[in-house]
């Protein structure tokens, strides 16, 4: 499907509409929405990172309602099973008599996956979402089962509680398009939260995108046309996270694994999903720069002095930002 004006504008149109139904339910989280809409477009999975309050499941619930695509819910505890989340085989009898394999589909199958805090769960069943969120399909057994499309696997994580959760490992987050911190509401924001959440009514939500439209959405994000320097832009941008590539002091002092070549796509893909929903029609640096730390400050492993020296991820990305617009290539 081919990028013009007219599909730009039917994008950008969409998009609004989406926005607008979310904001029946959702107050405020302007900046979260935008991030998790680019990631949505662009047909990538979402890690969502706040403390318990701040609506990150009903934001997911509510994104299921406003679009007509098949929705489930896992609740991530210590003693869920890989087989609680794809599904299982069960023997039963055929009609000659015999006995046969039937394969009961877990809640994987479905378009939009809610894991909610999944951090709650071992790795080995956090592993189990790995080859659906990269390959798009199920292994059990002997037999692969597709899945759906579009498929989306939107996460939950609480960042403060230790005791009972899990570390993602990093295969898993790499698997993640974008990971979205939510911050606390302003004080306006906070007004509105408890004079809604605390009356009798409640919001009519209109679906607003069916499956087929957001298919063809997610056609017109990959037409989106990006050049050369927009391209090497995002990929020198991801190198430079890496400590063994770059001259950056402050990187090598307190970075010990960068971003992968699978954020370099993910930062052209989501810089594209931007450009199309603002109406725009071609990337720019600017676009790059602005989905640069959802994309990337999940993919950056700090050591041991940048946590000494209360150094996140976050504040290397700003860094890293900087010395791209200064031209600085060593840094300090």
């Amino acid at each position: 499907m081919a990028h013009n004006r007219s599909s730009a504008d039917k994008a950008e149109k969409s998009a609004e509409l989406v926005v607008k139904e979310l904001h029946k339910v959702i107050v405020g989280q302007d900046r979260v929405i935008r991030q998790f809409l680019w990631s949505f477009f662009a047909g990538g999975h979402t890690l969502i990172i706040g403390v318990p309050g701040l609506a990150k499941t009903l934001l997911i619930r509510t994104l299921s309602q406003v679009l007509d695509l098949a929705f489930s819910r896992i609740q991530f505890t210590p003693d869920l099973m890989p087989s609680d989340i794809i599904g299982t085989e069960i023997i039963e009898e055929t009609r000659s008599g015999g006995r046969g394999f039937r394969f009961i589909q877990g809640p994987v199958f479905a378009n939009i996956v809610l894991a909610d805090e999944i951090n709650r769960s071992p790795p080995k069943t956090q592993s189990a979402l790995l080859q659906a969120m990269q390959e798009k399909n199920v292994t059990v057994g002997t037999k692969t089962y597709p899945l759906d499309l579009p498929f989306f696997v939107l996460a939950t994580q609480n960042p403060i509680e230790q005791e009972g959760t899990y570390p993602l490992p990093e295969a898993q987050l790499d698997r993640f398009m974008f990971s979205v911190h939510i911050g606390y509401p302003t004080f306006e924001e906070e007004k509105e939260i408890v004079k809604t959440k605390t009356s009798l009514e409640e919001p009519k939500l209109k679906k607003v995108l069916s499956r087929v439209e957001l298919l063809e959405l997610q056609e017109l994000v990959h037409a989106v046309p990006v050049s050369d320097f927009a391209a090497e832009y995002a990929i020198k941008l991801v190198r430079s996270t890496r400590p063994q590539e770059t001259e950056r002091k402050y990187v090598k002092d307190y970075v010990t694994w960068g971003a992968g070549p699978r954020a370099s796509q993910y930062l052209v893909l989501a810089a594209k999903a931007k450009c199309l929903l603002e109406g725009k029609n071609a990337v720019s640096r600017q676009d790059i720069d602005a989905v640069a730390h959802p994309v990337l400050q999940h993919r950056i492993i700090t050591n041991f002095n940048a946590s000494s020296e209360n150094v996140s991820a976050g504040n290397i990305i700003d860094r890293l930002l900087k010395d791209q617009a200064d031209g600085n290539q060593k840094g300090r």
